[in-house]
């Protein structure tokens, strides 16, 4: 029986001996600076992945949170508001929803200018079609080709000086409210004045040129004509 112990103690002792000497030797084939630990070689600085997911507001965000930026994206007013206008939004919540003070393009920032300047007192319905008489022109071949170019055309609209603009402020609401006509009228969504018509006046004058063109409608202090 001691025989027998001693015998399986002695290979206990040379079992834990053989053990040490071969992770001795594993310690010793490891390269400087590697840990001992071989799962470790196989570990490497994870790469998140940035998956954007898009919110109904136009935002993007990505899909890890340590990670996440918020990016503002332009919406497609024309697809948006047209979906909206169908499913019954009045002009004025239109307005509303497009009033950010969003930077706009050079043609629909003078678009809007000209609602301001010419308009801004108006109703939305008023203002629209101001934008629309703007718009028309460039389409009628009897004006610029462009909206800044009409705008701009000398003795058609008072506000203008020598080809220049006045100063807009553009933090009050009715700039706001302008470049959102502005871009509502060039997204052509909501139904206004029609494409003959060309021409109007505040209803406190009376321009002789008036009289050679066929009143169309009155809309707030405004009169609207075509040819």
């Amino acid at each position: 029986m001691v025989n027998l112990v001693g015998g399986r103690a002695a290979s206990a002792i040379m079992g834990l001996f053989m053990l040490a000497v071969s992770a001795s030797a594993s310690a010793q084939n490891t390269p400087l600076g590697a840990s001992a630990n071989p799962a470790a070689a196989y570990v490497q600085p994870a790469v998140a992945t940035t998956n954007a997911v898009a919110t109904v507001s136009g935002a993007v965000m990505q899909a890890q949170p340590a990670q996440s930026v918020t990016l503002q994206l332009t919406p497609s007013i024309a697809k948006e508001a047209s979906w909206l206008f169908k499913a019954g939004w009045p002009l004025y919540a239109l307005v509303d929803k497009f009033a950010t003070n969003a930077p706009l393009d050079q043609e629909t920032n003078c678009l809007a200018t000209a609602v301001y300047f010419e308009a801004r007192g108006e109703s939305l319905e008023g203002q629209l079609a101001v934008a629309r008489v703007v718009m028309n022109r460039a389409s009628s071949g009897r004006y610029a080709t462009d909206w800044c170019g009409v705008v701009k055309q000398p003795a058609q609209f008072s506000f203008v000086r020598h080809g220049e603009f006045p100063s807009v402020d553009t933090n009050c609401d009715a700039w706001k409210k302008a470049e959102a006509v502005a871009e509502l009228a060039a997204a052509n969504i909501v139904p206004s004045v029609g494409p003959d018509v060309l021409w109007y006046h505040a209803d406190y004058v009376a321009p002789s040129w008036r009289r050679s063109l066929q009143e169309v409608e009155q809309i707030g202090a405004h009169i609207f004509y075509r040819a």
